[in-house]
């Protein structure tokens, strides 16, 4: 059975929807700047990849506003665009094998931190009752579903930063087992917030280049300081290839390989050298038919030992620097969206696809003699993307990997 997508959508701190945003990656912009969510002031890190401009009204009524979380919301605006784009909005569907795959990070972390105060101050019987639908990280296939009609499978993968991927291996599973026809995968993530920032920055794991914001997340660049967080949704329709042929839907690639891993090394550093995320691209690949790869979305954070152990496992994979396909990490122009990385970024990697032209790396300045491949250094470039591979990994050792291919 062939699993095809038909349909995406996106939401980020360069865009409001999937052609703005790609639009503004591709030109090398970012939307990375001083927070504004609150007064980063006495913090680390002060800076962020913050949606802007986003109304949840125009996509929500106004008392569902009120019981969603921003990540819920941002979710629900990739939903909305991608089941447009999907063309699934004008026809009929059987609900009962459409399914529904989410994805967060943290979920509701604003609104865990408002209720934490709140409980202090105030006490518990001051607690709004929609407190916990909102912060639950499944609400988000939670409304989607509701929204939707989809009563088939309903997940959700909290897998930290490898969570985006996972939702699209678990909907791909899932139609691969014959319990669903189709699956929307949509991850959505939101923790642009005191506890959130502040508990990244105790970590030391984000950069401080508070300065000059638009410069700081510089994937595999010799003096990358940590990454950027960033906020933002994204949406996959993933169905069958008989159905989407049969109803004359536009089809943007086949999924043709999947793989997963765990590190069992340490609870936020990569295995040495990038042996687990090796073992998942190389499942991948392996499942794929080890095709010619044409271009892949590193999970690039900008962080001293995911870009070189990334690098590392790149290399192994293709045996050696002479082989590998152009790299590039978008993270430059989002922010790092944690949980909702990976489906944002296979957004992107399907819409370089589209328009073969390959994303940049922006902010790349100086090469890290360790970091030797070949990153798309700062301009996009014309190539024709018939094979890509999206890459994942997150704390804990979770690791996710996902091969597109175009349907000629």
């Amino acid at each position: 059975m062939r699993v095809v997508v038909t349909g995406i959508g996106m939401i980020n701190s360069v865009g409001l929807n999937k052609d703005e945003s790609f639009k503004n990656i591709i030109e090398g912009k970012t939307g990375i700047d001083k927070i504004t969510h609150f007064n980063p002031e006495g913090f680390a890190s002060q800076i962020a990849g913050e949606v802007k401009g986003f109304d949840p009204k125009t996509i929500m009524d106004a008392k569902e506003v009120k019981k969603a979380d921003r990540f819920i919301q941002l979710g629900l605006a990739a939903a909305k665009e991608a089941m447009e784009d999907s063309g699934l909005t004008d026809v009929e569907y059987d609900s009962e094998r459409f399914g529904i795959s989410a994805a967060s990070g943290i979920g509701g972390l604003p609104v865990i931190e408002k209720a934490s105060v709140i409980v202090e101050t105030r006490g518990p019987r001051r607690i709004s009752p929609f407190f916990i639908p909102s912060a639950l990280v499944n609400m988000l296939g939670g409304f989607t579903s509701i929204e939707y009609k989809l009563k088939g499978p309903n997940l959700a993968s909290v897998t930290a930063c490898a969570a985006g991927t996972h939702a699209i291996t678990e909907a791909f599973k899932t139609i691969k087992a014959g319990m669903a026809d189709k699956m929307m995968v949509v991850a959505g993530e939101a923790c642009i917030c005191p506890v959130g920032v502040g508990g990244f920055s105790a970590m030391k794991a984000l950069s401080t280049r508070n300065d000059d914001p638009a410069h700081a997340s510089r994937p595999f660049d010799a003096k990358r300081d940590g990454f950027v967080m960033g906020e933002g949704g994204a949406c996959l329709i993933l169905e069958k290839y008989e159905d989407a042929v049969a109803r004359g839907a536009k089809i943007y690639a086949e999924i043709i390989g999947i793989g997963e891993s765990g590190d069992a090394n340490h609870i936020t550093t990569p295995a040495p050298g990038g042996e687990g995320a090796y073992r998942a691209m190389k499942m991948a690949y392996e499942m794929a038919g080890r095709p010619k790869i044409d271009y892949i979305n590193a999970h690039g954070t900008s962080t001293k030992y995911n870009d070189l152990y990334e690098t590392m496992a790149i290399k192994k994979l293709f045996g050696g620097k002479e082989n590998t396909p152009p790299v590039s990490s978008t993270k430059g122009a989002t922010g790092h969206c944690l949980g909702a990385a990976g489906t944002i970024e296979a957004v992107i990697t399907l819409m370089a696809m589209e328009n073969n032209i390959l994303p940049p790396t922006i902010n790349y300045e100086e090469p890290d003699p360790e970091c030797d491949l070949d990153y798309v250094p700062n301009k996009a470039r014309e190539a024709e993307i018939n094979v890509a591979m999206s890459n994942s990994f997150g704390f804990g050792g979770t690791n996710g990997v996902v091969i597109f291919k175009k349907v000629k």
